[in-house]
């Protein structure tokens, strides 16, 4: 039996890809793009299909005996969503109906789906429980929900049991060097691993230092990548197993500051960061920490890289390793 695994050539499928074929699991590969990393390349079957093709996706499951999906719904992110809120939900809701139409039709077993904190908007509490509403700020985190909601609605009477993670602040690279964060900063540890090697010539803007937190920087729970695979496999052997279907935080339950994430960039570096405050972005909670009681009881998740330092130095040799390639 094979586990699908969609969005594929992304971040995080990338790593996901990695920590499959790491354990030795039967892996398709599906992205939209010719994108999938060489290393990976050779050693699985990968195919690029169009987001709206469910019943070629749905020939491809069958066809490489699918029985397990996990499902990346696009690059998105919160500050894409806020610039073009039409893209990213064209992009994360069409990409899950597709995956869904085809999951349905293939007969497919279990099906994880990777969505995010951003469901939550601004908690009253911290750290968030799953039982938390969701009152997402951003079309980000509005698509997300949407997509949870059709997970479950369409899983449900197919018999198709379910996990949905909802990550955190995912950061960091495959500590082999195999893989990393592609294109230009969509967070705050890429940008400051960038302009720390030098890939960019500008300050860190810091944005916002008013918040109600003790540096006034926003906090943020950060999770190393290739954590968030291992949890996203081991949501996938906890359904398999029998588990019954689960929305589950996937954090560390700590958080950390932007001034204390630039403390560590500085550590690793040896020298300080230039550094510029601006104002709060749209669509920022003050503090977004993960309640992991869950994943770890339930799917007995135990974090390999839950340090700050890690984490930032794997991005940083990252980025080192991607400007010698240029």
């Amino acid at each position: 039996m094979t586990i699908a695994v969609t969005g594929a050539a992304g971040y995080l499928g990338t790593h996901m890809l990695l920590g499959l074929h790491d354990r030795g699991e039967n892996v398709l590969a599906v992205a939209q793009t010719d994108d999938i990393i060489p290393y990976l390349r050779t050693k699985m079957p990968n195919i690029r299909l169009p987001r709206e093709d469910a019943d070629s996706l749905a020939d491809q499951f069958r066809q490489h005996d699918v029985h397990h999906v996990i499902h990346f719904a696009g690059e998105s992110t919160i500050t894409d969503s806020l610039i073009d809120p039409l893209a990213a939900f064209d992009q994360i809701l069409g990409s899950t109906l597709t995956v869904l139409k085809a999951a349905k039709a293939a007969s497919v077993e279990h099906f994880v789906f990777s969505s995010t904190a951003s469901v939550y908007g601004v908690p009253q509490r911290m750290p968030i429980q799953e039982e938390a509403p969701l009152s997402p700020i951003s079309p980000f985190g509005a698509a997300m929900a949407m997509a949870e909601r059709m997970v479950t609605d369409v899983c449900r009477p197919a018999a198709i049991s379910t996990a949905v993670l909802r990550y955190f602040n995912v950061a960091g690279a495959d500590p082999k060097g195999r893989a990393g964060e592609g294109g230009h900063p969509r967070h705050l540890i890429k940008a400051a691993a960038q302009i720390a090697t030098g890939i960019l010539d500008e300050s860190l803007k810091i944005y916002g230092d008013d918040y109600e937190t003790p540096d006034g920087t926003a906090i943020r729970d950060y999770l190393h990548v290739s954590d968030m695979a291992d949890a996203h496999a081991a949501a996938m052997d906890y359904l398999i197993r029998g588990g019954r279907s689960v929305i589950l935080n996937c954090g560390y339950g700590e958080g950390y500051s932007v001034r204390e994430v630039i403390d560590a960039v500085e550590k690793v570096m040896g020298h300080e960061m230039p550094t510029t405050v601006a104002p709060r972005r749209a669509g920022d909670p003050p503090q977004l920490i993960a309640d992991n009681a869950g994943i770890r009881t339930t799917l007995g998740w135990t974090p390999r890289y839950d340090d700050i330092d890690l984490i930032v130095r794997t991005a940083i040799d990252w980025e080192r390793k991607s400007r010698l390639a240029i």
